[in-house]
């Protein structure tokens, strides 16, 4: 797979996570990687900056006309929050210890974390125009900075890393969505903006949320049960062992010319893996919390299709546990529902990415200051990485802008609200169609089925009969009773709003699923 894969080495994984933890004490003031020349501060917001110095060491922080004095605590660690300051710089932010440090070409802007897995971590150089879009970043006030991929059970206060200003030289292995995003909001803000990118590809949902929090809920009992399996009997040494002895007798065999078949894989330890409940909590999340942000993106959720059903409780847990630990009140958190991906099938039938979207889009229920972009036009059958990045980050975009940023403009995709039946039709009713219900390409609505008591879907004839309704009807269905709409891996629709922002799937049944039993 040809992608920027940031992932490390199980020996390199242990020597990064001992040096992230400081000592309890220190002989000069350190900040931690998140701050350091060329960061964006969030405007607008009490400006939080910490680090570590000797116990007792008293520390002024100073950022312009302001300055704060702390002393550090018994473990060394100290904390000051900066006065609001309006978008703008370059300023320099100068702390005082024992020693002295000087922060240079601060901007003061707009902060977001870009995270999730691979979808995220999909990096500029391998999106649509890869060529175009790389000389095309000159943009010196967009600050990038990417969280190396450490997964542990123990949290880390640093990383290795560096903030970097937007150009051709360093985008190309930033995160396309969360790049693409950035520059959506400054060409349209005319404010700095600052990028944390702290994706890692195939990433389960469960490594993003603090371990307590699984183990007390009975929800996860099964999950955490195989992983303390796992963690009693895995032997990453002695699974090292075996595969020098196998990669041996391949080359061996490889030599003689005899048959080898291929090449045998090192093993990828599941205990630093990015499956592994908390290792991403506290590997790459842990490290940012706190920091000054406007919000989140999100990309993930293809890692938990198998058990979408539990995602309904398990993404809003998380999403929750971010904003309890972040400590800035219910900040932004915008997602990306699952593109199409697949063969498309014939005939209706169950779907578990299509229970994962409907998990995703319960979220926004459930919680609030969440949004949801919908790109299931967007996804390539044959790929779980679709290219075109740049529209995936518009939609994104499309929310913070009118929900954070005040723009009257069209961000959502059309919802379903209700239905009523009418004899052999069923008529649906949807919210958030902006300018009306419409559909692309052709003018025939493509994606509807229909079901009776029987609970067996097949293809519906579907029409829209206003600016918010659609009937819905098959001549094989005398007595409806459900709806579904592009309830597939890769389904085959076309319904959009008169903006262009696809109808989000649905299904108007709440019957039994195929992930319900998954845990």
């Amino acid at each position: 797979m040809s992608m920027r894969y940031r992932s490390l080495l199980f020996a390199g994984c242990l020597a990064l996570a001992t040096v992230a933890a400081p000592p309890s004490t220190r002989a000069d003031v350190k900040l931690p990687a998140l701050f350091g020349d060329h960061m964006v501060l969030q405007q607008g917001q009490p400006i939080p900056i910490w680090g570590w110095a000797d116990p007792g060491e008293e520390v002024r922080v100073t950022l312009g006309g302001d300055s704060r004095t702390v002393k550090a605590d018994a473990d060394g660690k100290w904390k000051v929050l900066l006065g609001k300051l309006s978008a703008g710089g370059p300023n320099k932010v100068e702390i005082q210890g024992n020693n002295s440090l000087t922060l240079n070409d601060v901007l003061i802007g707009e902060v977001w974390v870009c995270s999730g897995q691979s979808n995220m971590q999909w990096d500029v150089q391998h999106a649509n125009d890869a060529d175009l879009e790389i000389a095309s970043a000159k943009y010196p006030n967009i600050r990038l900075i990417t969280v190396p991929q450490i997964g542990t059970q123990e949290p880390q206060d640093d990383f290795e890393g560096k903030w970097e200003p937007c150009s051709p030289e360093t985008v190309p292995s930033f995160s396309a969505v969360g790049y693409f995003f950035g520059r959506q909001l400054y060409q349209t803000l005319d404010v700095p903006i600052g990028l944390i990118d702290n994706s890692w590809g195939g990433s389960s949902a469960e490594a993003w949320v603090r371990r307590d929090l699984l183990e007390a809920d009975p929800r996860y009992e099964q999950l955490i049960e195989r992983w303390k399996n796992t963690e009693a009997t895995y032997d990453h040494e002695k699974a090292m062992a075996d595969f020098q002895e196998k990669l041996a007798e391949w080359q061996k065999k490889n030599q003689a010319g005899e048959e080898a078949g291929a090449r045998p894989r090192p093993p990828r330890n599941p205990l630093t893996n990015q499956h592994r409940p908390a290792n991403l909590y506290n590997g790459v999340l842990n490290p940012i919390l706190g920091y000054g942000i406007r919000g989140v993106i999100w990309y993930q959720g293809e890692s938990n299709a198998g058990r979408a059903y539990q995602y309904r409780h398990l993404f809003p847990l998380m999403i929750q546990n971010w904003r309890d630990e972040w400590g800035q009140g219910d900040f932004p958190f915008y997602w990306v529902q699952l593109a199409d991906f697949r063969n498309e099938v014939p005939a209706p039938a169950d779907s578990q990415w299509a229970e994962l979207r409907e998990a995703q889009t319960m979220t926004m229920s459930k919680l609030p200051n969440t949004g949801e972009a919908v790109i299931v036009n967007l996804g390539e059958s044959s790929d779980i990485h679709p290219k075109n990045k740049q529209d995936v980050a518009k939609r994104l975009a499309r929310w913070a802008l009118a929900r954070d940023y005040g723009m009257d403009i069209v961000y959502r995709s059309p919802v379903y609200k209700s239905m009523e039946t009418d004899g052999n039709k069923i008529i649906l009713t949807f919210d958030h169609v902006g300018g009306g219900l419409d559909t692309f390409d052709v003018p025939e609505l493509i994606g509807f089925t229909i079901a009776g008591e029987d609970k067996k879907f097949v293809p519906a004839t579907a029409k829209i009969i206003g600016k918010d309704k659609i009937e819905v009807s098959s001549d094989q269905v005398e007595s409806p009773v459900a709806v579904r709409y592009a309830w597939a891996d890769n389904p085959v629709c076309n319904v959009q709003n008169a903006e262009g922002l696809p109808l989000t799937p649905f299904r108007t049944d709440d019957w039994k699923g195929v992930t319900a039993d998954s845990h």
